[in-house]
C-alpha cells in the first residue's frame, strides 16, 4: 500500500509538471515564442489561488475561504492576462531578447512575492491552502490516489483542448508564423496579435499548472519558482519533443523519474554531511540524459514526426 501511495504521489506531481510544458509547448513548440520565464506565470497562478481559497490569515491581505475550482479559474484568468500584458508589450522582440525579457519578468514576480509580505506571506509562504479530498489526509494511500484522479482529469482535458487548437484553423496560422512569418502576414494574418493570443493562453495553462500544484502540495513559498523550474519543464519538452503535446507529458513523466531517481541515489550513497552539495547532481544527470535522448532523437521522442507534418500544417493556413 505504501508503494502505491508513492506511485500515485510520483504520477500526481509528474502531472502537474505535463500541465506546464503544454502550456511551454503551446508557446514554443506550436508558435515558436521563446518563453524563459514561465516560472513567473506559475507563481503568478499559485499565489492567485492561494490568495482566493485560504482561510483568513491576520498577517496578510486575502483568505477568502472561496471554493478551489473558483481560485484554479481565477489562477488561469490572472496568468493569462500577465502573460497578456507581457505578450503585448515584448513580442516585438526575437529569440534572445524576448528570453531576457521573460527571464526578467520571471524574477520581478518571484522578488514581489519574496518581499510582499502582506500579500504573499513573503519568505514564510502561504500555508493551509485547501486540497482536494482533504479528509482523506489520514489515509495517505487513498488521498494521494483521489488527488491523483483529479490531476489526471484536469491534465486530460487541458491535452484534448490543446490538441483541438493545434489541429483548428487558429492552430494552423500558429505554425504558419512559426515557419514562415512573412507568408503568413501576407494572408492577411496579424503576426502580433495572434502571438500575444498564444502567449496569453499558454500563461494561463502554466497559471492553472501552479493552481493545482499548490492545492496538491498544500504550501507554497518564492523559493517554489526559482529558475530550475524553468529549466525543468524546457528539459521535459525538448526530451518528449518540441511541437507535440504526447510529448510534452511523457517528456515530464521521464525527466521527472530521472530527477527523483538521481535524488533517491544520491541520499543512499551520499554522506549526509554532503547530500547539500551532491543535490546539483540531480541537474548533472538531467543534462547527461539530455544529451543522450538528443544524440539518439534529434528532435525529442515525438518531434520527428511533428517535423514532417510542418509544412502541410502550414499550407492549409486560409486566407
Amino acid at each position: 500500500m505504501d508503494l502505491l501511495g508513492y506511485v500515485a504521489f510520483f504520477a500526481t506531481t509528474a502531472l502537474t509538471f505535463s500541465l506546464i510544458t503544454l502550456g511551454l509547448n503551446l508557446q514554443w513548440g506550436l508558435t515558436g515564442l521563446f518563453n524563459v520565464g514561465l516560472a513567473g506565470f506559475v507563481a503568478i497562478g499559485a499565489y492567485t489561488s492561494a490568495i482566493l481559497t485560504s482561510p483568513d490569515d491576520a498577517a496578510r491581505i486575502g483568505g477568502f475561504d472561496l471554493p478551489i475550482i473558483v481560485g484554479w479559474l481565477a489562477a488561469m484568468a490572472f496568468a493569462a492576462a500577465a502573460a497578456a500584458i507581457v505578450g503585448f508589450a515584448t513580442l516585438r522582440l526575437k529569440s534572445d531578447y524576448l528570453a531576457i525579457t521573460t527571464f526578467g519578468v520571471a524574477v520581478v514576480v518571484q522578488l514581489v512575492a519574496l518581499n510582499v509580505q502582506g500579500l504573499t506571506g513573503g519568505p514564510f509562504g502561504i500555508g493551509f491552502i485547501p486540497r482536494p479530498f482533504g479528509d482523506l489526509a489520514e489515509t495517505p494511500v487513498l488521498f494521494n490516489l483521489a488527488n491523483l484522479a483529479v490531476v489526471a482529469v484536469v491534465t486530460l482535458l487541458a491535452y484534448l483542448a490543446l490538441e483541438h487548437l493545434a489541429k483548428s484553423p487558429w492552430g494552423r496560422v500558429l505554425k504558419a508564423l512559426r515557419e514562415d512569418e512573412a507568408a503568413a502576414v501576407s494572408l492577411g494574418k496579424s503576426a502580433r496579435f495572434y502571438r500575444v493570443q498564444a502567449f496569453a493562453l499558454g500563461g494561463a495553462v502554466m497559471g492553472l499548472a501552479g493552481a493545482v500544484q499548490a492545492h496538491f502540495i498544500g504550501f507554497i513559498a518564492p523559493d517554489n519558482y526559482l529558475p530550475t523550474l524553468t529549466f525543468q519543464v524546457w528539459t521535459m519538452l525538448i526530451v518528449g519533443g518540441s511541437g507535440s503535446n504526447k510529448g510534452a507529458i511523457l517528456g515530464s513523466l521521464i525527466v521527472w523519474a530521472i530527477w527523483v531517481g538521481s535524488g533517491a541515489v544520491t541520499s543512499a550513497f551520499v554522506p549526509a554531511d554532503q547530500q547539500a552539495r551532491a543535490a546539483s547532481l540531480q541537474i548533472v544527470a538531467i543534462g547527461v540524459m539530455l544529451c543522450v535522448i538528443l544524440l539518439v532523437r534529434p528532435n525529442g521522442i515525438f518531434g520527428a514526426a511533428i517535423k514532417r507534418k510542418v509544412k502541410a500544417e502550414a499550407g492549409k493556413v486560409e486566407a
